[in-house]
């Protein structure tokens, strides 16, 4: 194959889609997350190198968004567990904890 243009979602417009990319970390996704949009707001880019960069973007913007999600649900699960400071000082100090809700 002597093609040089990139596989992947942004090539895809005009074939079929690539078999599955290696897994990127949170990171790797959003380092060149930050290239694609500095290229973009460079300027300069051809129209189809514009929105192959633009569906790059938005792929890479979907890994990041995963990575967050389950980042979120993992602190939602940690804070969830009591600590064992708050098991020992009984209803109030788990209230005062979890901050005031109203009272004088």
């Amino acid at each position: 194959m002597t093609e040089t243009e990139p596989t992947g979602p942004a090539a895809a417009a005009g074939g079929p889609e690539p078999a599955e990319e290696p897994a990127l970390s949170y990171e790797q996704a959003r380092d060149e997350l930050v290239e694609v949009v500095r290229r973009l707001e460079a300027g300069g880019a051809t129209l189809e190198e514009s929105l192959a960069l633009w569906e790059r973007g938005e792929q890479l913007a979907g890994v990041c968004r995963e990575f967050l999600a389950g980042a979120r649900a993992r602190l939602d699960a940690a804070l969830a567990e009591p600590e064992p400071a708050e098991e020992a000082a009984g209803p109030e100090g788990a209230a005062r904890a979890g901050g005031e809700q109203g009272g004088a």
